[in-house]
């Protein structure tokens, strides 16, 4: 089965890791054979061109090259969802399952338009997290409060711990507050039927860690198992079976709360309602 790249630029950790990951994965049944890059990394110094050449990936001159040659597609951007909006136009009119990585867009409203093309054109699509894959976090049933910790700045990096705490959570967020610190940051998400949960960046860096009350007890987990290669199995599992997709409303409630905590840094001590 061949799987085409999309990026805004491929020289990053999860283009250049992918390939080998889902080869390894599916025991080289799936290959990344085709990738398009918008356009050269401004970061890692490596042309598309040269990218393409040292992981022996063919380049395509356009998205369109993309959609017609591969199975299936994955588009990638994970640090510019703002991208995702433009990159995902042609591949989620396809009818190919497509994988979109983290973090899906911007906000609530982006990400219901991307997922309006794909639900109109009747296209398979999720995205998620990696850490929503971590072993620590299944089976937890009734949870009530969670107070979770993880590294860097919200921007880039908070969708490592709302995709966790928004599954376990299983509710309706209804407002946010962003409160700052020299070091770090702190999320209040409080939901509608009162629980609340609270997500703790440290900018210089931190292990994800959660505490939390689940059936009436208090649990304190720190990840440790390998959700990484977790997330691989289960995006391949989906391009070869259509299984095992996140459900678009979850993923819409997800980036209601980061549009809302994106907010919330502007107006920092206030409640921006979701």
């Amino acid at each position: 089965m061949n799987i085409g790249f999309i990026d805004y630029y491929l020289d990053e950790w999860h283009a250049n890791n992918y390939p080998r990951l889902i080869s390894e994965a599916t025991g080289g049944k799936m290959r990344v054979s085709l990738a398009y890059g918008h356009i050269d990394s401004p970061i890692g110094g490596r042309t598309t061109d040269k990218w393409c050449a040292d992981l022996g990936i063919k380049r395509a001159g356009s998205i369109d090259e993309i959609c017609d040659e591969c199975d299936c597609i994955i588009v990638l951007s994970p640090d510019n969802c703002e991208m995702h909006e433009l990159l995902c136009q042609k591949p989620l009119r396809t009818g190919k399952r497509v994988y979109v990585d983290k973090t899906f867009a911007p906000d609530y409203a982006t990400a219901r338009r991307i997922f309006d093309i794909a639900e109109n054109s009747g296209t398979p699509c999720y995205s998620t997290s990696a850490l929503r894959y971590a072993s620590e976090y299944q089976g937890i049933r009734d949870v009530s409060a969670i107070a979770s910790v993880g590294p860097y700045y919200f921007e880039t990096y908070a969708i490592h711990q709302l995709e966790p705490v928004m599954m376990l959570m299983d509710g309706a967020p209804e407002k946010v507050m962003y409160v700052p610190g020299r070091d770090g940051y702190s999320l209040t998400v409080v939901f509608k039927d009162g629980r609340t949960a609270q997500i703790n960046g440290f900018y210089t860096n931190a292990p994800f860690l959660m505490n939390l009350v689940s059936e009436g007890k208090n649990r304190l987990i720190t990840v440790q198992s390998d959700y990484f290669g977790a997330f691989i199995r289960g995006m391949t599992r989906f391009f070869e079976t259509g299984e095992g997709a996140v459900p678009h409303e979850e993923t819409l409630n997800i980036m209601a709360v980061r549009g809302a905590g994106v907010e919330a840094i502007k107006r920092p001590g206030e409640w921006i309602s979701i």
